[in-house]
């Protein structure tokens, strides 16, 4: 039993540099996949660098072997300061921002249609549709986080995108900004 289980833990170690190792620095072959294949995927899939549905096609024939670890070792460095799923949710639920970002595409039609009228105004008006834009773009990327369908890497990506956009300290307080420009709206 301990000579099993020290052989598990080597193979997780093993695995481990694998995975981290920046692409191409490790010499690979196909023969390694059938002795480390099965702790490479589940070490990958904790990681969260290899979404469960993808253990279909990668790391899945010894011939794609090198190729598809160059693709696990890219992403390792990519998403290496990317925020967890965890993370996801901190953040408003999908059918919530959904309503936000068709509230903020009524708000800037509304602008675009006073600006082809209102040229008195029209610096204000498309200073309040760059910021309408700017704030869709950051509510879109909620939205992306909080489909679970997408692929773990493509959640992890935007949140690193989101906390890009808004800074490290709004993002990790949860205070984003409103999906429409509200300091522009008139008071009653």
């Amino acid at each position: 039993m301990e000579r099993s289980n020290g052989m598990i833990a080597e193979k997780f170690v093993v695995a481990m540099i694998l995975l981290t190792s920046p692409p191409g620095a490790v010499d690979l072959n196909g023969t390694m996949l059938a002795d480390y294949g099965p702790a490479l995927r589940s070490l990958a899939v904790k990681m969260e660098i290899l979404d469960p549905q993808e253990t279909k096609f990668l790391l899945a024939k010894a011939e794609d072997f090198a190729a598809d670890m160059k693709v696990l070792q890219g992403r390792y460095q990519e998403l290496a300061s990317a925020p967890y799923l965890e993370e996801c949710s901190r953040f408003p639920s999908r059918e919530l921002v959904e309503d936000m970002l068709a509230c903020n595409q009524s708000y800037h039609k509304e602008l675009e249609a006073r600006l082809a009228l209102d040229q008195v105004h029209a610096d204000d008006l498309r200073a309040a549709l760059e910021e309408t834009e700017q704030l869709y773009r950051i509510w879109e990327t909620v939205r992306e986080i909080r489909r679970d369908y997408y692929y773990v890497t493509v959640r992890r990506q935007a949140l690193k995108e989101l906390r890009n956009l808004v800074g490290m300290e709004a993002y990790y307080s949860g205070n984003l900004p409103p999906h429409v420009p509200t300091w522009r709206l008139p008071e009653e």
